[in-house]
């Protein structure tokens, strides 16, 4: 007897046109639609979408049948159509099609053997192939010149083995679409800790890498006292000398002021949020820092699009919590069923992550919300309405997570972990983390993540020299409501990225305007903190600063940033580097 196969539809009952803009189209041409071996793109945004809500509801099938979504493929890719919601970049890149590896971020553990090394290294440049990005703590390894007692010879050192991982870094190119990215992390109390803060101060070191240095509760503890603290060993866990925390802590402040890196990871902070502390200790995190994993960890990220959750009201705009409680659910249901559909690199990373099923749905468009909610992002209100958000986002993400306990049961890991102890039936070991969302956010047409404006208007680099310009629509409404010229005004927003000097636009629009640069350091932080407060994994933000920035400005946001229980922090001076992501002229690193 022949059995009858079913196909997937090719396409939902009806494509509808979509709303997006040059540059969305822009991106997805260039990394996301499907293409055939002769590279001509053979898939419309629209299908696109379908692909990826189809094949991540075909999950539902694994579990008992009274209990799965009903529409499931069709509410997805209404999400997705409508940009409320878009999962991590390898989802939409390879979900339905034949990599089938859907996670942005992995970690891998460095053991100090030249076997634990090179498996790593293997197992870096697999993950980079598939789309993902990669993380490391290199500080189990012996010191430079520390004893190898099976060749009586002296060791290298971790800063020569992170050579040979960035190196491979530049020969694989994930799946045919971008560069892999790292993180790598050395602890304050590694031997080698003061080559590690220099390395990048020289432009052409670890270029496929950031790097930042893991602070403990002890070191933060010698700095406040003004006094010593000693250099671990990690072969023999013994002292090897002790240094002033201040001048460690001074090194750190100047080679961050100076290249925007290494940042900070707060490891005891970290730690004590660890959600599963019976498989490990956290020494690492996903290539943005946002992401603390375990080793052969995996998560799946997402972002909700909150710029599209504004709507009217008698007494003015206001957020539509009503519309982004039905979406929260929809959402962590998504990225849970993305664990069960993924194709993981590596059997351990498989395992692993199923253990804990770790997602992280996270928010994008804050700064595009605050302005349609005419609040400048500099001010308290602004401050406000992020906690307010967050601790909704948090709580409705949270009940999502265990009303899929009660239909599918709790993740495998959960007896006891820190949910355990406290009673909270979860699917999922964590729920939230924001996220960077470079590429989602501008194929959402909104901003990035949580962070402010870099400039009402903004040079964006992106996929191997592309130059994508543009002025902040909403900006462009305002002026030409108000009747200004913005031909005139072009030279002025192209030569800075702060319009508060330009007089000649009326003050109300300025007040509104405000950009990265018209932050102080301590708003960055503050903001930072507050989604920290209900984020169950950590928070990617860029503190930065203008060009003219000082180097206690630096030391004042580090200390704030561990003082305020942030996971950890990354600050960036305008124009210390050669290189940028973002500025206001393709010429001008402004």
């Amino acid at each position: 007897m022949s059995v009858k196969k079913t196909r997937t539809p090719s396409g939902p009952p009806h494509l509808p046109r979509l709303h997006l803009s040059d540059h969305a189209t822009t991106v997805l041409r260039g990394r996301y639609l499907g293409k055939n071996t002769t590279g001509r793109i053979v898939e419309t945004p629209a299908h696109m979408f379908w692909r990826v809500a189809t094949d991540i509801a075909q999950a539902e099938r694994l579990y008992p049948s009274a209990s799965r979504l009903p529409h499931a493929a069709q509410r997805w890719y209404d999400c997705l159509a409508r940009l409320d919601f878009l999962p991590n970049s390898p989802t939409l890149m390879n979900a339905g099609r034949r990599l089938q590896q859907l996670s942005a971020c992995f970690v891998l553990p460095v053991e100090d053997s030249l076997d634990s090394i090179y498996d790593s290294l293997k197992h870096q440049a697999l993950i980079h192939q598939s789309g993902g990005g990669t993380g490391f703590s290199f500080s189990h390894l012996r010191p430079h010149n520390d004893l190898v007692s099976s060749s009586s010879g002296v060791a290298s050192g971790p800063i020569s083995f992170m050579r040979l991982f960035n190196l491979s870094t530049d020969i694989i190119k994930q799946g045919g679409t971008r560069r892999g990215a790292n993180m790598g992390i050395l602890r304050i109390d590694h031997p080698d800790i003061l080559d590690f803060i220099a390395l990048k101060q020289t432009p052409t070191e670890m270029t496929n890498f950031n790097l930042s240095v893991g602070i403990t509760d002890s070191f933060m503890q010698a700095l406040t006292r003004r006094r010593t603290y000693a250099l671990i060993n990690p072969r023999t866990g013994k002292p090897a000398r002790r240094l002033p925390a201040q001048l460690v802590f001074d090194r750190l402040v100047e080679a961050a002021w100076a290249s925007g890196e290494p940042g900070l990871i707060f490891l005891d902070t970290i730690n004590r949020a660890n959600p599963t502390p019976h498989l490990g200790t956290i020494e690492s995190t996903n290539p943005c820092g946002e992401q603390p994993l375990l080793p052969f960890e995996s998560c799946t990220l997402g972002s909700i699009n909150v710029a599209n959750f504004v709507m009217p009201s008698n007494a003015g705009p206001t957020i539509d919590f009503v519309r982004l409680a039905d979406i929260i659910p929809l959402a962590v249901r998504f990225l849970d069923n993305v664990i069960d559909r993924n194709r993981f690199p590596l059997p351990l990373i498989d395992r692993m992550t199923k253990r804990t099923r770790k997602i992280g749905l996270g928010i994008m468009g804050f700064a595009d919300l605050l302005i349609a909610l005419n609040i400048p992002y500099s001010s308290e209100t602004a401050i406000h309405t992020a906690g307010a958000l967050m601790e909704f986002f948090q709580s409705h993400a949270h009940r999502a997570s265990a009303d899929l306990a009660t239909e599918r049961g709790v993740f495998p890991a959960y007896r006891g972990s820190r949910l355990h102890a406290l009673g909270q039936r979860h699917r999922n070991a964590t729920v939230t983390t924001i996220a960077p969302t470079g590429s989602i956010s501008l194929i959402a047409n909104c901003s990035p993540g949580i962070e402010p404006l870099y400039g009402v208007q903004e040079v964006r680099r992106i996929m191997d020299g592309i130059v994508l310009t543009s002025c902040h629509p909403a900006f462009v409404r305002h002026a030409e409501a108000l009747g200004l010229d913005l031909d005139a005004l072009q030279a002025d927003l192209s030569a800075h990225p702060s319009i508060q000097h330009l007089t000649d636009i009326p003050e109300e629009l300025r007040r509104l305007f405000v950009t990265a640069h018209d932050v102080s350091a301590e708003q960055h932080v503050r903001m930072q903190a507050v989604f920290q407060r209900y984020s169950d994994s950590g928070v990617s933000k860029t503190i930065n600063l203008p060009h003219t920035a000082n180097k206690a400005e630096v030391a004042a946001a580090f200390l704030l940033a561990y003082r305020l229980k942030c996971k950890g922090l990354t600050v960036f001076r305008t124009g210390s580097r050669e290189q940028q992501v973002l500025s206001c002229h393709p010429s001008n690193p402004c």
